[in-house]
């Protein structure tokens, strides 16, 4: 699974977007500096997806997250690929014992899929939305990240690059 975390806030930047010829569209601005985080974890090879809504970005938080993707996968074993964010490398980071982590190398957020992802909620949820409320954007988010969760077709059609795929397929065939 491959690791990452994204802010989503009540800052929108206006995009392009379509609208019928000779209609000019209207779309809001919001500077309100409050945030949330999501930590997910996407399965390349089967699609899946583990997110949770967090408060920040701490070790603590991280910790959380591992425990629950740990427990829902408790029949598993994971290896979390994850980016060089300074709570990933923690001492007080708490790794389940069904689980491996692996760093990928420092300024190459390129080799996280978990970025496209990221990316595609953004632009299809997010691009020239306001939100009167943190409770209704965390709400919005929420619902949104159910979507890819229930979803694998699509989570394997963004994350699932070749330099990851071609590796494992030969492995497995080789067994």
């Amino acid at each position: 699974m491959f690791q990452d975390e994204s802010r989503f806030g009540r800052i929108n930047e206006v995009k392009r977007c379509w609208a019928q010829k000779t209609v000019r569209p209207i779309i809001n601005k919001q500077i309100i500096r409050e945030y949330t985080y999501v930590y997910g974890a996407f399965s390349p090879m089967d699609g899946g997806m583990d997110s949770l809504v967090l408060p920040n970005m701490h070790t603590n938080t991280m910790n959380i997250f591992l425990r629950e993707v740990s427990a829902r996968h408790e029949d598993e074993l994971i290896l979390m690929v994850v980016d060089g964010a300074a709570s990933h490398g923690s001492e007080e980071l708490n790794i389940p014992s069904n689980m491996n982590i692996l760093k990928l190398p420092p300024y190459c957020p390129q080799l996280n899929p978990s970025e496209n992802m990221w990316d595609e909620i953004k632009e299809k949820f997010f691009s020239n939305r306001t939100f009167a409320s943190m409770d209704l954007l965390e709400d919005h988010l929420c619902a949104t990240l159910k979507k890819y969760e229930e979803s694998p077709a699509i989570v394997k059609s963004i994350s699932k690059w070749d330099w990851i795929s071609q590796p494992i397929c030969s492995f497995l065939n080789a067994i």
